[in-house]
């Protein structure tokens, strides 16, 4: 056995443990639906950690889903629904199915026939299944809401429900532009709010034809405002100055100038 083998039965030991009627009350208590919340936690401090490049940060947060999948897991096993051998069995077998290019005879040419397979593969699955095949079926709605749109946009587009080119895309969202403007003068909170979700979404599909992540654009202009906003912040209040004291021409003169200006890193003042 090797050593990573000994090491994961241990941590199965370790999860069995804390699940034991002598275990930990906190762990004995979860179910799938308390759980789950940890599960997404998890997973964004291991995107946190790979947005940071910070390889042992990296490495723990991947050990903390790692065990947040076991413990699921293991909260399925205890009902008898399906043991960690079928977790394993049921994704090596989709994936060896869904690379017939890789562990199979066939050729794949282009990115775009790689996607045709990956669909018509997963249709054959469906129909096995008894499962209709639908277009948007299998993307989560709980994604964040601009990633899911995004997905979505893309996933449409394969079908051929897309733009001819980039600029037509940008051009709906133009539209949209002056249909929220509108929303906003008639003062209509929910058209209001419609008119702004058709803008995100038109956005979201501009990034996929330009082949942007629409996610981490956003992600990446919020940690830009951010990191501006704090230089500010204590610029200001190393002056005795608070937001609240300056007019909104003097606030924005002041937001101008601190953008041209070197940044420093309040966070880690």
């Amino acid at each position: 056995m090797t050593r990573t083998a000994e090491k994961f039965l241990a941590l199965l030991e370790i999860v069995n443990r804390l699940r034991a009627p002598d275990g930990c009350p906190w762990d004995q208590k979860q179910t799938p639906q308390t759980f789950k919340q940890y599960l997404v936690e998890e997973t964004h401090e291991l995107l946190e950690a790979i947005n940071d490049d910070d390889p042992s940060h990296i490495c723990e947060e991947l050990g903390d889903l790692l065990f947040q999948v076991i413990f699921l897991n293991n909260l399925y096993q205890e009902k008898n629904l399906f043991t960690l051998f079928d977790v394993i069995d049921s994704i090596s077998a989709k994936m060896i199915r869904r690379h017939p290019h890789v562990f199979g005879n066939q050729t794949v040419e282009s990115e775009q026939e790689l996607h045709r397979q990956w669909q018509s593969i997963k249709s054959q699955e469906n129909a096995r299944k008894e499962q209709p095949r639908h277009t948007l079926g299998s993307i989560p709605k709980s994604l964040p809401a601009l990633r899911r749109a995004q997905r979505v946009a893309d996933r449409v587009a394969r079908e051929g429900f897309d733009w001819p080119n980039l600029s037509g895309a940008v051009g709906k969202a133009g539209e949209e532009f002056q249909e929220l403007r509108e929303a906003l003068s008639s003062g209509n909170r929910e058209q209001i709010q419609e008119e702004l979700g058709d803008l995100l979404f038109a956005l979201a599909v501009v990034a996929r034809k330009a082949d942007i992540d629409g996610e981490e654009a956003l992600h990446d202009a919020t940690n830009k405002f951010t990191t501006r906003f704090l230089s500010l912040e204590k610029r200001m209040l190393d002056q005795g100055k608070r937001f609240a004291d300056l007019t909104p021409d003097a606030l924005l003169d002041a937001w101008q100038r601190n953008k041209t200006e070197p940044q420093s890193s309040p966070e880690n003042d």
